[in-house]
């Protein structure tokens, strides 16, 4: 990186809305894998994954300028990111869940409790594996890449509540599949 480059999110962003390549070629690296990986775990296709990754970091770059600031910029990325991947989806007709939930209480353990129930990684793996795609993104976003619901929402597109209601049916099946009492 530069001694210029700005190392603040919203820095580079505003360096790469006036075409600084190198800005954002940082951001760039920066939100690469984390982006795969969320995409990755709505789609489960590597090379869709890779394509919708590499047209919203072209977005990115056309569009930077338009920032609004509402949100952070991971949060902005991982939306375009989505909404990249859903409309990819809904031009192939493979577009099949349901994004409204009702809202419930989570009354279950929290995420270290889950992975605390298992000591076999490769047993966990097997169990992420089997939950919904849209579960398995708002466990990753929520507890992998450790942001707040209110985040979540924002890039999933849908309300808190139903980022919750995910989550909750989420940790049960992850308990189920353990074989530990929810």
């Amino acid at each position: 990186m530069c001694p210029d480059t700005p190392r603040d999110d919203k820095q580079l962003l505003a360096a790469v809305a006036r075409g600084d390549k190198a800005a954002m070629q940082v951001l760039y690296q920066r939100h690469h894998d984390p982006l795969y990986g969320f995409i990755r775990s709505r789609c489960g296709d590597e090379a869709l994954a890779m394509d919708v990754v590499q047209d919203a970091m072209l977005d990115v770059w056309r569009s930077a300028a338009r920032f609004s600031g509402k949100s952070s910029v991971r949060t902005w990325i991982f939306a375009i990111g989505r909404n990249k991947l859903v409309d990819r989806i809904r031009r192939s007709s493979q577009l099949s869940y349901v994004d409204e939930v009702p809202e419930q209480v989570d009354e279950t353990p929290d995420a270290a409790e889950i992975i605390a129930a298992s000591q076999d990684a490769g047993r966990l793996r097997a169990c992420l594996d089997k939950l919904k795609k849209v579960q398995l993104a708002v466990i990753r976003l929520a507890f992998f890449d450790e942001l707040p619901y209110g985040e979540i929402a924002e890039i999933e597109g849908v309300p808190v509540g139903t980022v919750k209601t995910r989550i909750h049916h989420a940790k049960q099946a992850l308990m189920h599949c353990l074989g530990t009492p929810a």
